[in-house]
């Protein structure tokens, strides 16, 4: 082979990306990977990671100021200092990307940096500072991802109107912030800001927040941060925005239907994403559906030899969705180049979690109740409340719920939904659980350590057969 012809050529390094070339080279093949800005894409530099980082920060401040709760003193003031917390934050993003470096040296993976556009189905052109080069390979996944999608009366500015990428990086703290959206990140965003001293209105267009969440859930969410203090405005749409250096004033329809102006020093735009798909090359190559690449559950286009994986892809639009798909890819690319060890398997998109780490945090699986229904199960249902916990007690977080969903008929898992403490980490026993096709008879013999918050899924799978044994 040439130097520029590979086996796979991976276009963009986020977490679909850079895990799929890890694979593929774990598989023998000669693999490089196209990146235009930073290797680890978004979610590492500024997504996912970041963001935990400064939910953290604002997480250990809760904690501070409520220390009275928990038996403590600390004398003196409390108060965040944000340019320590995005430091911080930025030096997270730092040390991981350096780590994805570090992971494409050890697996010998090649990485061109520059602007990669498709010639072909299994081609590809890269602009740089360096010049242009062309490179060839057997077979191209395509990686993306996505970016923010902005209002179109009032595109951001990084100054009064943010995308998720300023929020990150603040000019300076927020007194009165205007959330327009209430899907994960723009409720992360409301939470670290409110925890953070700031004023915050979260606008919702749908009836409720977290719209993709079971309904009780939205509905214990938005009780638990208006407590909080946060303003929630659900059924309500910004019809128009003007900001200036001082502020920015938004008209505000209410559920009444009546448009209020409202003024703010802050906005911040989280009402979806746009795929990264224009002007790459793809419009003769694949089919599209409003920018956002059709594929098979291994990650096929239409064009033989070129893949696509992640956030250019239909969601859910969540990073480990996007490595598991870089991995079936890189699999399924393997055995159809001779690899007769490797048996991709397609992904399940109804076993992939969702988790938003708010205050209290959210973790979902599988169908909500109201889906279900839909779909025409009949449905046993078990809820069990962190009150009746002695974990959450003594963690004084004894706010939350951990509800479970099953087919009357089966005893089928379809659905688990939490809300309160630690319940991202508590989310993957569920997920497992659907994964292996499990009942409800497996789920009650299981044996829950003592004490732990997780006590409470093993007590709403019993709620859901007339068993639980703590309420």
């Amino acid at each position: 082979m040439a130097d520029n012809s590979y086996d796979v050529i991976v276009l963009g390094s986020g977490p679909g990306g850079y895990v799929a070339a890890i694979r593929c080279a774990q598989l023998g093949l000669k693999t490089a990977i196209v990146e235009r800005e930073l290797l680890g894409g978004i979610c590492l530099n500024w997504g996912c990671i970041p963001t935990k980082a400064l939910l953290r920060s604002a997480e250990i401040l809760h904690y501070a100021q409520h220390a009275k709760d928990y038996g403590l003193k600390i004398a003196g003031t409390i108060e965040a200092d944000l340019e320590a917390v995005v430091k911080r934050s930025r030096g997270v993003a730092k040390q991981l990307n350096q780590g994805v470096t570090h992971l494409m040296k050890k697996n010998k993976i090649t990485v061109h940096m520059g602007e990669g556009t498709l010639t072909g189905p299994t081609s590809l052109s890269v602009k740089s500072d360096k010049g242009e080069e062309k490179l060839a390979a057997k077979h191209v996944i395509v990686a993306t991802g996505a970016r923010a999608r902005d209002l179109p009366f009032a595109p951001a500015d990084g100054k009064r109107i943010w995308t998720y990428r300023t929020a990150m990086t603040p000019p300076e703290m927020p007194k009165k912030l205007l959330v327009i959206g209430s899907g994960a990140i723009g409720i992360e965003f409301a939470s670290f800001y409110n925890d953070m001293g700031c004023d915050v209105t979260v606008v919702e267009m749908l009836e409720r927040i977290v719209p993709v969440e079971d309904h009780e859930v939205s509905v214990f969410l938005e009780k638990s941060l208006t407590k909080q203090g946060m303003t929630i405005m659900t059924g309500a749409g910004v019809e128009d925005i003007k900001a200036d250096a001082k502020c920015v004033k938004a008209k505000i329809k209410g559920k009444d239907g009546k448009v209020a102006e409202h003024e703010f020093s802050h906005c911040i735009v989280a009402i979806g994403i746009q795929p990264n798909t224009e002007n790459i090359g793809l419009e003769k190559l694949a089919e599209m559906d409003r920018g956002f690449i059709q594929i098979d559950p291994y990650g096929r286009t239409k064009s033989k030899g070129l893949w696509a994986i992640g956030d250019c892809t239909p969601g859910p639009w969540l990073a480990h969705k996007a490595s598991h798909e870089g991995v079936t890819a890189a699999e399924a690319i393997a055995q159809e180049l001779g690899n007769k060890d490797v048996h991709p398997h397609p992904t399940n998109r109804d076993a992939i979690p969702g988790c938003t780490y708010c205050h209290p945090q959210i973790a979902s699986v599988g169908m909500t109740e109201a889906k279900a229904k839909e779909a025409g199960y009949t449905v046993k249902v078990g809820m069990f409340p962190f009150i009746g916990n002695g974990k959450a007690i003594a963690l004084g977080e004894a706010e939350g719920f951990t509800k479970t969903v099953f087919d009357a008929k089966t005893g089928e898992l379809l659905g688990a939904h939490m809300v309160g403490a630690e319940v991202t980490e508590m989310i993957q026993g569920y997920t497992i659980g659907k994964t292996l096709e499990t009942t409800e008879a497996e789920l009650m013999q299981t044996v829950f350590p003592h004490p732990t918050i997780s006590e409470s899924m093993h007590e709403s799978v019993l709620a859901a057969y007339g068993k639980a044994l703590h309420i």
